[in-house]
C-alpha cells in the first residue's frame, strides 16, 4: 500500500510535535532550576527526538527491504530507550512538584510520538511522490 497521508493527519502530527516540544521548552524556560539542569533536560529532549526518528527510519527501512545493519538497528533502539530512561531518572531525582514531573513526562512523550508520526508522514509523502513520478514516466 502506497498511500499519501491525509493533510489532516500531517497537520495533526506537526501540531503535536510543536505542542510537545514548545511546551517542554517553555516549561524549562520558566522552571526554577539551575542552568545546567535546564541544559540536561533540553539535551534529553533533543536526544530523544533524534533517536525516535532514527528508530522509525530503521524499522521502516527493514520493512521495505532496505538494508539496515544490526548495529545501527540496535543503537537506534538503545538510544530511544536510553533517552526515556535518562528523563525518568532525571525527573525521579529532581526536586520538582509531581505535577511538574508529570508535565515534563507527558510533553516529552507527546514530542517523541509526534516526531515519529512526522517522520512517517514525510517518508510516505516522498514515497508516493516517487511512485507518481515513475507512473508518469512510464
Amino acid at each position: 500500500m502506497n498511500q499519501k497521508p491525509s493533510n489532516a493527519f500531517i497537520a495533526a502530527a506537526w501540531v503535536a510535535l510543536l505542542a510537545g516540544s514548545i511546551s517542554y521548552c517553555v516549561g524549562l524556560w520558566n522552571a526554577d532550576m539551575f542552568l545546567n539542569e535546564k541544559g540536561y533536560y533540553f539535551t534529553v529532549l533533543m536526544y530523544g527526538l533524534f533517536s525516535a526518528v532514527s528508530l522509525q527510519k530503521a524499522v521502516r527501512d527493514q520493512l521495505e527491504g532496505i538494508p539496515v545493519t544490526g548495529i545501527y538497528y540496535g543503537i537506534s533502539w538503545f538510544s530511544t530507550l536510553l533517552s526515556i530512561l535518562l528523563l525518568v531518572v532525571g525527573l525521579w531525582n529532581a526536586t520538582l512538584l509531581r505535577s511538574e514531573k508529570g508535565f515534563y513526562g507527558m510533553s516529552f512523550s507527546l514530542a517523541l510520538f509526534a516526531a515519529v508520526a512526522v517522520q512517517k508522514n514525510i517518508r510516505d509523502s516522498q514515497t508516493r511522490k516517487q511512485t507518481d513520478q515513475k507512473e508518469i514516466e512510464e
